[in-house]
């Protein structure tokens, strides 16, 4: 019997790809550096800015510095340019995204949230009109470790006081959620509603054969 509904957030209940979008080659466009360049000294610091070492204008300071390439504008201008966009993201959360975890919430089912964020995406979360949704949100900038950490998983679990075999877990794949969640004893479910919005080169996570697959939001309820 399913008890609990443990979700993703990006990808899964809002897409970056709504509204102006805000990547690695926009931020160096924006500044005036290669974008390659930029690109490659960003990811150096990517588990860092997902696990509270550095907020996004700290992670920024370094990079451009790096470069050569630092003032307090441009951090301004790059954090203040992603705080805009992501606010248009979730400004268009879609109704099934709100209508799902309504549903699950009508049914008595617990709502969990694991997501691999930066801190700027943390605090637009939390001012979300999905927050109030999730039991528990365990959010990576906050705990200190990213998926598919087990201990996420396990911790989830106890903090719900469900088994992991009445948990579902409802991702798009990225950050191998999937395979994580059922080596945890969870049922995974790869959703696939927004994996056509993305483009060259943010490359959608692959549809994994070996997991069964949602494609709305709304079918999620019929898997409880």
């Amino acid at each position: 019997m399913i008890k609990a509904v443990i979700f993703d957030m990006f990808e899964t209940l809002v897409t970056l790809f709504e509204g102006r979008t805000y990547f690695s080659e926009d931020i160096a466009s924006d500044v005036g550096v290669d974008i390659e360049s930029f690109r490659r000294e960003w990811h150096t610091i990517e588990k860092e800015r997902s696990t509270g070492k550095y907020t996004i204008e700290e992670g920024l300071e370094i990079i451009f510095k790096r470069l050569g390439i630092y003032t307090e504008e441009n951090v301004r201008l790059a954090a203040g340019n992603r705080k805009a966009c992501l606010k248009e993201s979730f400004d268009a959360i879609p109704e099934d995204s709100i209508k799902l975890l309504q549903g699950l919430k009508d049914r008595g089912i617990k709502i969990g949230l694991i997501t691999n964020t930066f801190s700027d995406e943390r605090d637009i979360i939390k001012e979300s009109p999905l927050y109030p949704y999730f039991d528990v949100a365990l959010i990576s900038f906050e705990q200190g470790i990213c998926k598919p950490d087990l201990r996420l998983y396990q911790k989830m679990t106890e903090i719900l006081e469900v088994e992991a075999d009445e948990c579902l877990y409802v991702g798009d794949g990225g950050s191998r959620e999937l395979f994580a969640a059922r080596e945890a004893g969870m049922h995974p479910i790869q959703c696939t509603w927004f994996h056509d919005r993305a483009f060259e080169p943010h490359i959608p996570c692959p549809i994994f054969d070996e997991f069964e697959h949602a494609s709305t939001q709304l079918e999620i309820l019929d898997k409880i």
